[in-house]
């Protein structure tokens, strides 16, 4: 199944699976709003741009600025993909459910327990030079589930990984709510995490799916 097709410059903005305050008080409305609406929109606006002017570049057959349009390829397109699978994956407090009987295998049979893999993921987050991620991927060449950091989304990777969580530290995501303490904004993300997605995430992953929509059929609604 393509849970993902877009034609040449057509990437949609994806909704986000809940309302602008349901994430309170960790991440709040006005964090959330900025975060998606402008941030977010101004990767896939890119991407589409790019796209389009790089079709434009193949029917010219000028090559000239190609390491630019490439760069802005791997940016933003980057850029969308990991944001679109941050959304999915948090979800209000105490609505996300725990660690799935996939998720909770792979962990243990890889990082030796739940406490070590997430000791690690936080120190990843907290310590990603400038801005970026950490993100864990299940990397099928392995068979098994891998912590990355990533800086300007696109840096640092394992070809062929696919991620199933992410956590978003650029400063855009956490300022408006936790200035410079990036180390409490992460210890309080853990609290919204969606671990029911997670497990759905991995089981597909293992077959190769990336979807950048909620896996879940539940969207969670608030006030």
């Amino acid at each position: 199944m393509n849970y993902n097709y877009a034609p040449i410059g057509q990437h949609q903005l994806p909704p986000l699976p809940y309302s602008y305050n349901a994430l309170e008080p960790v991440i709040s409305q006005r964090t959330l709003r900025i975060h998606h609406d402008k941030h977010h929109k101004a990767y896939v606006d890119g991407l589409n741009k790019t796209e389009v002017s790089l079709s434009d570049v193949r029917k010219r057959n000028d090559y000239e600025y190609i390491k630019y349009w490439e760069n802005e390829l791997a940016f933003n397109g980057s850029g969308h993909i990991l944001h679109s699978i941050f959304w999915t994956v948090m979800a209000p407090p105490g609505m996300g459910g725990n660690p799935g009987t996939q998720t909770i295998n792979h962990i243990n049979n890889y990082f030796g327990n739940f406490s070590a893999f997430r000791e690690q993921f936080t120190s990843a987050a907290e310590k990603v030079e400038g801005s970026g991620w950490a993100i864990l991927i299940w990397q099928p060449a392995w068979g098994r589930l891998e912590i990355l950091q990533a800086e300007k989304h696109q840096n640092r990777t394992q070809w062929g990984g696919i991620p199933v969580l992410v956590c978003d530290v650029w400063e855009h995501a956490y300022y408006l709510d936790y200035q410079n303490e990036r180390k409490k904004f992460i210890d309080s993300w853990w609290g919204i995490v969606n671990w029911n997605e997670v497990e759905n995430r991995l089981i597909l992953a293992s077959n190769g799916q990336l979807p950048l929509t909620t896996i879940n059929s539940m969207r969670f609604k608030m006030s």
